[in-house]
C-alpha cells in the first residue's frame, strides 16, 4: 500500500497595503467628475477643494520625511565617521607599542620585510645598558619614562627617514631603507650621543646609555638574516664595554 500523499497548505498571496489608499480614491473621484459632462460647479468645486487638501497634506509629509531623511543621513554619516576613527584606531593598536608609541615587534617585521623585498635595509638594533637596574633602584614607572625618553630620541635621530620600533622591553630597533652601512652607523652614533645626554625626569639621576648594532643587507635577504647580524653586533658592544656602536661585517 503506497503510503498517502503528503497534503501541501497553499497559502494565499497577502496584497500589499495601498499607502496612498485614500489619495488614489480621492484622484479617482476627480477623473470621474472631469470625465461628467454633465457635472456641475458644485461638483467642480469640491472635488478641487477635496484634491487641494489631500495636496497640501502630501506636500506636508513629504516635508516631514525629507527632513527625517536629512537627520538620518547626518547620522548615518556620523557613525561612518565614528566607525573609520576606530578602525584607524584599532590598527594603530594593533601595530604600536602602548606605551612608547613606536612600531611594535609585528610591524617592524613586517615593514623590514617589504622594505628588503623592495631594496637594501640597513638595521639599527639597541639596548639600554643596565635597564633592570634602573627599575630596581628607581621602580618601574621611572623605567617606563626612560623608555618614552629613548623613543624620543630615536624618532627626533630618524624623522622621516626611517621607522622605529619597540622590538622587547628595553630593546629597539630602527629601519633605515636606502641607507648605507656607515650612514646608518653615523645615525647610530648620533642616537648614541642622544640618549647619554638626555635629562631624564626625577627620580632617575643617573646618566642612561645604551649599546648598538647596525647590519646592513642588501634587497631579498630575509629579516632574520637581518636582525640576527646587527644583534650579534649589539652583543658585541655590549661585551666591549656598552655604551658603544658596533656594526655587523658585510655578507
Amino acid at each position: 500500500m503506497n503510503p498517502p500523499l503528503a497534503t501541501v497548505a497553499t497559502v494565499a498571496a497577502v496584497p500589499e497595503p495601498d499607502l496612498f489608499e485614500s489619495e488614489n480614491s480621492v484622484l479617482a473621484h476627480a477623473r470621474s467628475v472631469f470625465c461628467d459632462v454633465d457635472a456641475g460647479e458644485d461638483a467642480y468645486r469640491h472635488t478641487l477643494g477635496q484634491l487641494i487638501s489631500y495636496y497640501e497634506r502630501l506636500m506636508r509629509e513629504t516635508r516631514r520625511l525629507i527632513r527625517r531623511s536629512d537627520r538620518e543621513e547626518l547620522e548615518m554619516n556620523r557613525l561612518n565617521h565614528r566607525l573609520q576613527e576606530l578602525a584607524q584606531e584599532l590598527e594603530y593598536r594593533a601595530t604600536h607599542d602602548t606605551l612608547s608609541g613606536a612600531l611594535n615587534r609585528g610591524a617592524v617585521i613586517d615593514l623590514a620585510t617589504a622594505a628588503l623585498a623592495r631594496g637594501n635595509l640597513a638595521l639599527i638594533v639597541l639596548d639600554i645598558d643596565y635597564f633592570k637596574r634602573l627599575n630596581d633602584d628607581f621602580g618601574h614607572p621611572a623605567g617606563d619614562a626612560v623608555i618614552c625618553g629613548v623613543t624620543a630620541c630615536l624618532k627626533d635621530a630618524v624623522h622621516a627617514e626611517g621607522a622605529i620600533g619597540r622590538v622587547g622591553g628595553e630593546e629597539f630597533a630602527a629601519l633605515l631603507p636606502g641607507f648605507t652601512i656607515d650612514e646608518a652607523v653615523d645615525l647610530a652614533e648620533k642616537m648614541r650621543q642622544a640618549i647619554s645626554q638626555y635629562r631624564f625626569p626625577a627620580p632617575v639621576n643617573r646618566q642612561v646609555t645604551a649599546s648598538f648594532g647596525v647590519s646592513w643587507s642588501p634587497q631579498g635577504r630575509a629579516f632574520e638574516h637581518a636582525y640576527g647580524r646587527a644583534d650579534e653586533a649589539l652583543y658585541d658592544a655590549k661585551r666591549s664595554g656598552r655604551n658603544i656602536v658596533r656594526r655587523a661585517f658585510l655578507a
